[in-house]
């Protein structure tokens, strides 16, 4: 497989005019204690030691690819994909580093990622995308929908209004692109062609949650998960509904 491509270079004068720009189109945000709750995820490594989960054995072993949250390394999601693998899945890392953004080369990049886990397991992928990893997920199933057995996204921002959330200005500093306007085709509302779950949280600290739960025609189905943004990557109730999804499969 190639070597994943190479981030992009970007003025910084454009990338701080896009993280001070105007919002045009000013949004409710989650709440400010559900944002200052996040902050919990610095104990979580210890609180991971007095934690034992109850991982059942799965019904139909699946192969799984995980793509991380905007601005986070897969390590993120080792957690999530120790306990997969205890069940007897097959889990996949989406190949690259850190998440910074979709661009034309990164998107190619995990369609031949997707193409080669597929042939080399011979079965349909699942696909779970964290925040802006489920935006990935969701794209590369519209691509190859005949490769992919199911998408779950967990505090996806894929409906609404993109600047719904705190990070948006953080999001095109990085990247160099406007929030609304990624350099790659597509609309992030339309629902790909294969079963689509999208997992939300009321206690959201940096996605507006209606943006993540998606409406009629966007998704299949919406899960209330009982966790914060950051928890999607880590909690044993998200973990615990993702095995179920693998299982209903």
């Amino acid at each position: 497989m190639e070597k994943p491509p190479a981030i992009p270079q970007v003025d910084l004068k454009k990338r701080i005019d896009l993280a001070r720009m105007p919002n045009p189109d000013p949004a409710p945000r989650p709440k400010l204690w559900h944002s200052i709750a996040e902050s919990r995820v610095v104990l979580e490594p210890v609180l991971r030691m007095f934690r034992r989960m109850d991982v059942p054995a799965a019904e139909t072993p699946r192969t799984v690819m995980l793509l991380p949250g905007f601005g986070t390394h897969p390590v993120r999601m080792k957690y999530m994909a120790q306990q997969l693998e205890k069940a007897g899945h097959t889990v996949k890392r989406w190949g690259m580093g850190f998440n910074f953004g979709p661009t034309p080369e990164n998107v190619a990049f995990l369609e031949q990622r997707l193409v080669d886990i597929h042939q080399r397991y011979g079965r349909e992928v699942v696909l779970v995308g964290w925040s802006l990893g489920g935006l990935f997920a969701r794209e590369l199933a519209k691509r190859h929908p005949e490769r992919v057995a199911k998408v779950i996204t967990m505090g996806s921002p894929f409906s609404g209004n993109p600047r719904a959330n705190n990070a948006w200005r953080i999001y095109q500093f990085i990247t160099g692109h406007p929030v609304d306007q990624p350099p790659i085709e597509g609309d992030v509302r339309e629902k790909p062609p294969v079963e689509t779950i999208a997992f939300w949280s009321r206690r959201d600290g940096i996605v507006s949650p209606p943006t993540t739960s998606g409406e009629d025609g966007e998704r299949d189905r919406a899960v209330e998960i009982d966790c914060n943004h950051i928890g999607f990557s880590y909690s044993p109730a998200c973990i615990a509904a993702v095995m179920r999804e693998l299982d209903a499969l």
